[in-house]
């Protein structure tokens, strides 16, 4: 698309890119993605109803279940829009200032993200740690507070990035290389020095997903080291019950993550869809297998969500 020298912010059209090379087959591959929209959303929906509702699923770890839910949902719904838009209508053009604001979201959302990952860790390591005392330290005030900190400490972050990208003018293409909009792709499309853009995400970065990921890896040597401080095997294998939900939605994260980071880094021969793909199966597989795995590992929710889909009577 040609554009205008120095083009400013205001008046920009960006134009998203669905996966290069596979555009004849679009309609073939919004399929499978919509299965996985479908799945998360409800599947996250189902989670946040049970706990809402079933009262004997008012403790803390489902409570921070429920706010790693919601998490969930918002990124889903950050980017189900413009993906599923190129794929069904070719819908392609989006205006700066919602690209912006969609670049916003979804980096909140997977930074939220980080930070539930790492409360959760740290409920676990109560719960196993101090267990008699764990329903008085991790008071309902408390996981609020706890919610409330990571969503303003999100916001504070991520916020001047954004705005940072409203003072950025536009000389060359207007096409990002994703179906969704990401904070790298609209600084390489500008003209004007990005140094400062770059470094503050990079900062970002490491003050968030760098710290969060150093915390969650320190919960999981003390939970470790607090284990083999047990005599019994027993209790040994109710220690490690209590956190093999948690493993699984740590796992489901960073594999995806790690795994997009080696195609970035040493897949660069790769066809560019193979990027495109990486991309969209990392932001959509945590939300769509984390409620599977809780409803399946953990026994409270999966007889809350037996109860609600087959309720007393229904059964034959």
């Amino acid at each position: 698309m040609p554009s205008s020298p120095n083009a400013t912010s205001s008046s920009l059209i960006i134009l998203l890119t669905g996966v290069p090379g596979l555009e004849a087959v679009h309609a073939w591959i919004s399929i499978p993605f919509c299965c996985l929209y479908l799945i998360a959303l409800c599947g996250n929906g189902m989670i946040l109803f049970v706990i809402i509702t079933e009262s004997s699923l008012h403790e803390p770890m489902y409570y921070f279940l429920s706010m790693l839910s919601t998490t969930d949902l918002g990124l889903c719904i950050s980017t189900l829009i413009t993906m599923l838009g190129i794929f069904w209508f070719n819908a392609r053009e989006i205006g700066f200032n919602a690209c912006v604001a969609q670049t916003f979201f979804i980096q909140l959302f997977n930074v939220m993200e980080f930070s539930m990952l790492l409360a959760m860790a740290f409920d676990r390591f109560v719960a196993i740690y101090n267990p008699l005392r764990y329903a008085t330290i991790l008071t309902d005030s408390r996981i609020i507070k706890v919610w409330l900190v990571i969503l303003f400490r999100g916001t504070i972050i991520l916020m001047p990035l954004v705005l940072l990208l409203k003072l950025l003018y536009f000389c060359r293409s207007h096409v990002l290389h994703h179906s969704y909009c990401f904070h790298p792709d609209i600084i390489q499309l500008s003209c004007s020095n990005n140094k400062v853009n770059s470094v503050l995400g990079l900062t970002a970065l490491i003050i968030t997903a760098g710290v969060d990921s150093v915390f969650i890896l320190l919960s999981y040597v003390l939970i470790i080291k607090t284990v083999l401080s047990i005599a019994s095997p027993e209790e040994w294998s109710k220690a490690f019950s209590i956190c093999i939900s948690h493993i699984g939605a740590v796992a489901i994260f960073y594999i995806p993550l790690i795994s997009l980071c080696f195609v970035h880094r040493f897949g660069k021969q790769a066809p560019p869809y193979v990027h495109i793909l990486m991309a969209n199966v990392y932001l959509l597989i945590p939300p769509v297998m984390n409620p599977i795995i809780y409803s399946v590992k953990t026994k409270q929710i999966h007889k809350a969500i037996h109860k609600v889909l087959l309720p007393k009577g229904s059964q034959i």
